[in-house]
């Protein structure tokens, strides 16, 4: 999209620069026949053609979660597909690891556990760059409108935090480097 729009704005700029009337020239003295502009003219009549004629979300997580590892990746299929027939900007789709739970239910006015379930949430994540404010809208109405049963949406803007979340600590690494430490921290070649 901003290729189309760059080549849309030099195609402009061409135009401008051929024998028309408002050619754009650096000197007031080259030539006596056309109009003078000054230099910043040019800097502003680019700013405004590259200017977005919406204001644009910068970049939107739309996080799902799930217990059915196959619906929930074909869900994440499903919003890919949407937004890129919508012409938005794809950054990165991932996955998040799962969490295993364990549920107990117990039986009534007790203590005693009456069943015990494992459960594993999954969770995926897709990027989209660059969202206009009058898309916005029709994306979360048509992705809510699709959502599966089982399956929870929710968008929220790009953080540092969420960035920080998609990537599993190594623990042999991290116990490694606590042993290194206990020893006297590394040493220095000489």
């Amino acid at each position: 999209m901003m290729a189309r729009r760059l080549t849309a704005v030099l195609n402009h700029a061409r135009a401008f620069s051929g024998t028309g009337a408002r050619s754009f020239s650096h000197s007031a003295f080259t030539c006596t026949n056309r109009m003078y502009e000054p230099d910043y003219l040019e800097v502003i009549i680019l700013f405004l053609l590259l200017k977005p004629k919406y204001p644009l979300y910068k970049t939107l997580n739309v996080t799902i979660k799930g217990y059915d590892y196959p619906l929930l990746e074909s869900y994440q299929r499903f919003i890919h597909n949407v937004a890129d027939s919508m012409d938005l900007e794809i950054a990165d789709g991932y996955a998040q690891p799962p969490q295993k739970l364990n549920v107990q239910k117990f039986k009534p006015n007790s203590s005693v556990i009456d069943s015990e379930y494992k459960v594993t949430v999954y969770e995926r994540t897709v990027q989209v760059e660059k969202v206009q404010a009058p898309l916005y809208p029709l994306l979360l109405r048509t992705l809510q409108a699709a959502l599966p049963e089982g399956v929870t949406l929710k968008v929220t803007e790009h953080t540092w935090e969420q960035e920080e979340a998609r990537y599993v600590p190594d623990r042999d690494l991290k116990e490694l480097k606590q042993q290194l430490d206990e020893m006297g921290g590394a040493s220095k070649k000489k």
